[in-house]
């Protein structure tokens, strides 16, 4: 038996998420990924996160993620999960911030958030959602579109 995250109405295989259930989703996971941009350019990291009472943390070293945060605050942070018969993405567009303070940064470390490799990532940053949207997809065959009139093969 295939069991399915969530009911699809219709058996429509993409189910457009709600709000709460994208953030079940990202609690439940611990990868995504940070785009940015500055100056035009548009880049994207694989980072881990923890998404915890509707904001995304994520930690990393100095470098190039902490210096786009620093100069364009306005990220996306995508995550996603895979299975053989379903997948799910979702999407959280907001604003960033370097965690400064002894609080901030306490509050952050009681996340149980860990570097995926082993150096200092000593930085947390925090995005504030602004905008939040998922879907998911029950996969199954391909089928084409029924062609009717009005169509190309739908007769003179």
């Amino acid at each position: 038996m295939i069991f399915m995250m969530f009911d699809h109405p219709n058996n429509n295989p993409i189910l457009v998420l709600t709000e709460d259930q994208c953030w079940k989703l990202l609690e439940g996971t611990q990868h995504g990924r940070l785009v940015g941009s500055v100056g035009g350019r548009i880049d994207i990291f694989p980072v881990n996160i923890v998404a915890q009472d509707h904001s995304i943390v994520f930690r990393t070293a100095p470098g190039t993620k902490l210096a786009q945060v620093a100069v364009n605050e306005n990220v996306l942070i995508e995550a996603d999960g895979i299975l053989s018969d379903q997948a799910w993405s979702v999407v959280v567009r907001g604003t960033a911030k370097l965690l400064e303070t002894a609080a901030e940064i306490a509050e952050a470390e009681t996340r149980g958030l860990q570097p995926w490799v082993p150096g200092p990532k000593e930085q947390f940053v925090q995005v504030t959602p602004a905008e939040i949207s998922g879907r998911h997809f029950a996969f199954g065959p391909y089928r084409d579109r029924e062609l009717g009139e009005g169509s190309e093969a739908g007769g003179d």
